[in-house]
């Protein structure tokens, strides 16, 4: 992230805002509302991300959380880099990472933040999307663990950053992994202990 000086206040505290109320849209409690599947906080790990959704058996409700989860943040970001500049869009995918993990409107206890901070990879710069999405498909094939996946994905990227031209977003980069570490901090401790739940497994209900 470059220096903001330059930037008045104002502009990075709209952009922090718009990109918060954007991650915090809780799109996997709305869809399990809305299409009669309970509330997803008392379901499988409680988690409001589309691997919880997932748990309740409809496959198009998981397909669908995961994509506006990924969509909220692509657009907080794209929307700050077209009407103001890359800078505000790097505070802005932050901030809709935070969002996400932190929603007000659920008391501040959100999902763990995969598929938005996957959506605002993508949108500041493509190629190094799909740089982590074949390193998280890579991980998840090898050890069956989502959590595993996403950890290495987020430890991994900056420097993949700055091996692939995107230095520039070296310290967002930093801040976003993070960001996913600190809500995996249950997930790092129970692979530690090996009892982490591996892809495709039944979760019993809290």
């Amino acid at each position: 992230m470059m220096f903001l000086a330059d930037i008045g206040m104002t502009t990075v505290l709209t952009w922090a805002l718009i990109g918060y109320l954007l991650g915090s849209i809780p799109s996997g409690v709305i869809l399990a509302r809305a299409m009669n599947l309970g509330n997803l906080r008392e379901i499988g790990s409680g988690n409001i991300g589309a691997t919880n959704v997932l748990r309740t058996g409809n496959k198009k409700a998981a397909a669908l959380t995961l994509i506006f989860d990924a969509l909220k943040g692509t657009v907080a970001v794209l929307a700050a880099r077209q009407l103001a500049d890359d800078d505000v869009a790097q505070i802005a995918a932050i901030a809709a990472l935070l969002g996400h993990c932190f929603p007000i409107w659920l008391g501040f206890k959100g999902g763990k933040g995969v598929a938005t901070y996957f959506g605002v990879i993508f949108a500041i710069a493509w190629p190094m999307g799909i740089a982590a999405a074949i390193i998280w498909l890579s991980v998840a094939a090898i050890t069956r663990y989502s959590s595993m996946a996403a950890l290495v994905v987020a430890g991994w990227l900056p420097l993949v950053m700055t091996f692939m031209g995107f230095g520039a977003y070296f310290f967002t980069g930093i801040i976003l992994g993070l960001l996913i570490y600190l809500r995996h901090w249950g997930n790092i401790q129970r692979l530690k202990a090996g009892t982490e739940t591996k892809i495709g497994a039944k979760v019993e209900p809290q």
